[in-house]
């Protein structure tokens, strides 16, 4: 269907959204994924624990989102050390973590309906944490800057 003859408000919101926020949303889902399958593997194909498994599928899971936002997403972006790069990533990761959490403790503390309903304080989380990650992957890790290096 051509843009044209999609209806107004559909046109408004694709014109509004980043142009990049496609990518990023496929790159989070296939980390979401790696996430789930490591997990999965490493608690009931070998028993380890739940807590040292979703540490490694944890760090699986961001290692393979910075990759594939590095050169699919945000490669015109790339900074030319990687070192660099990957740390400035997983301090977004946890700051964003932070923010998701933030967000959802303020919801469930400010609100009885929020309390009862903790879902809907989990997608305001999400949400806001993934606003904050993609503003922080657009202008502080995929800068582009060549000067920058270990």
């Amino acid at each position: 269907m051509l843009l044209s003859a999609q209806p107004p408000m559909f046109r408004t919101l694709l014109n509004a959204m980043p142009d990049r926020l496609p990518g990023f949303l496929v790159v989070g889902t296939i980390g979401l994924v790696v996430d789930a399958a490591v997990l999965a593997l490493l608690v009931y194909g070998f028993g380890w624990g739940n807590y040292s498994a979703r540490g490694i599928s944890f760090a699986t899971a961001l290692t393979t989102t910075w990759l594939l936002n590095r050169e699919y997403v945000f490669s015109d972006g790339k900074l030319s050390s990687k070192r660099r790069e990957y740390s400035r990533y997983l301090f977004l990761q946890f700051i964003s973590m932070a923010v998701n959490l933030g967000v959802y403790s303020l919801c469930i503390a400010l609100s009885e309906f929020m309390a009862a309903q903790p879902l809907v304080a989990l997608a305001a989380g999400c949400a806001s944490g993934l606003i904050f990650n993609y503003i922080g992957m657009r202008f502080f890790v995929f800068t582009g800057d060549p000067t920058e290096s270990d």
